[in-house]
């Protein structure tokens, strides 16, 4: 990542700082989304903003939303760092303010692009699809009504931590957090559906999920093909039960579980490979993201 992206522009990644005396730094006041390109193109552009900006709206963070100039500041950052397709970040932080706690509103945010090369996603994962493992650290509660995604990622990290104490994670494995009632919740970076006797299932925003711009494009695509999801709160046990799992995030899309992990007690969720339904919506998502017919 040779350049970087700030308020508009595009710079040196040596030359992209921003000050001490930023909130987002300082209190972790700022949001951030992260998506990829099809073709070229940044997928659901305008739902990350509009989620963007109604968090933004809630923390006091001047932010109106412009997919056309965001679009092509992102195609110049990967023209810049020689990209064809790209993971991209964008943040949006509250900017500089007195060290202290503000009542009011912010007024001079900034705004920061990152853009680097997609990973490679193995093809084997459609079918033989990744390992969850049960996390002991539960879900932190939300800031507000819902969920933002905010620089404040200290559940995740420490998460992240504890997932690579066990062998699972040396395969790949995503860790799953609870609520503190012991409900799902979701991965350390993705929400999680099961489906049951045909059933398709997700845990509801009240356990403290982040609402995922990949998550609601998923329950849109099931509702096209006949099938409605249901929200609920759902134990630990019900995921074991089920006929598929599946998790879902902006630059993964939607990946099949086939072992669920609680300590070092492995379960096979199904017959041990992607199940029909999710492979179904997978290739949904990526027809609806223009790379397949």
């Amino acid at each position: 990542m040779n350049y970087i992206g700030i308020n508009s522009g595009v710079v040196d990644a040596g030359d992209a700082v921003v000050s001490v005396r930023d909130h987002g730094f300082l209190y972790g006041i700022g949001l951030f989304e992260t998506f990829r390109t099809y073709v070229g193109r940044p997928f659901l552009l305008e739902r990350h903003l509009k989620r963007m900006a109604e968090g933004c709206r809630q923390l006091g963070i001047p932010f109106k939303p412009d997919p056309a100039g965001l679009t092509e500041w992102i195609a110049e950052l990967m023209k810049r760092n020689g990209l064809q397709e790209a993971y991209i970040r964008h943040t949006v932080t509250a900017g500089e303010d007195v060290l202290g706690l503000p009542a009011g509103d912010y007024t001079c945010p900034n705004q920061v692009l990152f853009t680097k090369a997609l990973p490679q996603r193995p093809v084997k994962l459609d079918i033989n699809g990744k390992e969850l493992q049960l996390l002991k650290l539960p879900r932190n509660t939300p800031e507000g009504p819902v969920r933002f995604k905010s620089l404040h990622y200290m559940n995740n990290i420490l998460a992240k931590r504890e997932l690579s104490l066990y062998t699972s994670a040396a395969r790949g494995a995503e860790g799953l957090m609870l609520t503190e009632r012991g409900e799902v919740a979701e991965g350390i970076v993705s929400n999680v559906f099961f489906i049951k006797e045909g059933r398709l299932f997700t845990p509801d925003e009240s356990a403290g999920i982040l609402p995922g711009i990949t998550r609601e494009m998923v329950m849109e695509l099931a509702r096209s093909e006949g099938l409605e999801a249901q929200t609920g709160l759902y134990p630990w046990e019900t995921l074991k039960e089920a006929d598929e799992v599946f998790l879902t995030n902006s630059i993964q899309e939607i990946v099949p579980v086939t072992i669920l992990w609680e300590e070092n007690e492995g379960t096979v969720v199904g017959s041990g490979l992607a199940g029909p339904v999710t492979s179904l919506l997978l290739k949904k998502y990526r027809q609806r993201a223009g790379v397949e017919q």
